[in-house]
């Protein structure tokens, strides 16, 4: 059973910036070793056979491709905002 301590769930909880009480790291200790020991028994599998993947169902590619299509021109996005300048549209700022 692999066990994880107290002051491992304390450290990445300090990694992750989270304040935990007392009892709820003993609780993710139980909860992180449990789940530890749950994936170990994949190393009781024989997986000689098994071919490595990257991604659970065969798929290629599934996005469309990538082609240059029309759209509306600058000019009509420009007469649509509401402010532009030098063939761009303006925002208010947001840095100080």
């Amino acid at each position: 059973m692999a066990e994880i301590s107290k002051d491992q769930v304390k450290h990445v909880a300090h990694l992750a910036r989270l304040e935990l009480d007392d009892e709820a790291v003993e609780k993710m200790s139980d909860e992180l070793s449990a789940i530890i020991d749950f994936a170990e028994q994949l190393n009781e599998l024989d997986t000689d056979s098994v071919e490595p993947t990257t991604h659970v169902l065969n798929l290629k590619n599934v996005m469309r491709k990538d082609e240059p299509k029309k759209w509306i021109s600058q000019e009509d996005a420009l007469r649509n905002a509401p402010d532009h300048k030098d063939g761009q549209i303006r925002v208010p700022s947001i840095l100080e």
